[in-house]
């Protein structure tokens, strides 16, 4: 998403264009799996075991669309829904609906876990919204010794209402891990790690509502911007993160049985 550049910029009407397109197209997609409502493709090298582009769709009924939009923003809901999140926190504001944050993750038993600093940026279009990301450097948070830094080529949600009440999410990712996994963990994501994903947010769409009215109801800076007091980062502080500038390590030979049992559930 960095459009191949040295320079880090904030996206722009095309590049959410150009994201929804990817999301509602078929065309170059193989479906590998497809149950309960939920939809996950792939796109590239099936032999590949690095970085592939992958989408999941999911029609979630009762939960409205800025319900689903709230729920992708606020990351202290995160914290109760999002199982496989070790740590989240904004760094700083960009603009009104761009900022720059961190995530790292629990990857599937064996592996190590990951980390990512991203450029965020949001749009609401009527009754839709998208969410899109791609990595960045930033001087004060550099990779960590405890994670594997990963690298966001370009991550993103784009939430559709669908009749009264009710919305279609896609998520489409395409991420470096920073390591040579093995093919087991690509078949992984695409039938168990996604397809649960998905349930899970369609889930915390369900319960934020009754949630928010106990915890700030009103506090949403995602939609207000004049209530973020985020410190302000500039774009000259930020650099494209480069996926060979960072570790790569080789976990192609950690074997398939040792996936701890939660990573099992779809």
């Amino acid at each position: 998403m960095s459009r191949g550049g040295e320079m880090v910029y904030i996206p722009d009407d095309s590049d959410f264009s150009s994201f929804r397109d990817q999301c509602e197209s078929l065309e170059g997609w193989h479906c590998r799996y497809n149950k309960a409502g939920v939809t996950v493709w792939s796109q590239g090298q099936e032999e590949s075991c690095t970085v592939q582009k992958i989408k999941t769709r999911i029609s979630c009924k009762d939960v409205p669309a800025e319900t689903l939009y709230d729920v992708l923003h606020d990351t202290r809901y995160r914290k109760k829904w999002d199982s496989n999140m070790i740590e989240t926190y904004d760094i700083g504001r960009l603009t009104v609906n761009a900022d720059v944050g961190y995530y790292s993750w629990k990857c599937p038993s064996p592996l190590k876990n990951r980390d990512f600093v991203t450029l965020r940026s949001w749009l609401p279009l009527g009754n839709d919204y998208m969410i899109i990301n791609y990595s960045v450097k930033h001087p004060k948070y550099p990779p960590r010794k405890d994670f594997v830094r990963a690298v966001s080529l370009q991550t993103g949600y784009l939430i559709k209402a669908n009749g009264d009440g009710a919305c279609i999410l896609y998520y489409l990712t395409q991420v470096d891990p920073r390591g040579s996994l093995p093919k087991w963990v690509v078949n992984r994501v695409s039938q168990f790690v996604a397809p649960k994903a998905m349930k899970k947010i369609y889930k915390a769409g369900l319960k934020y509502p009754e949630w928010k009215r106990r915890h700030d109801p009103e506090y949403k800076p995602w939609v207000y911007p004049e209530q973020n007091t985020l410190p302000s980062v500039s774009l000259a502080e930020l650099s494209v993160q480069h996926a060979d500038s960072l570790e790569n390590i080789d976990e192609t030979g950690l074997p398939e049985e040792h996936l701890s049992t939660s990573d099992h559930e779809a």
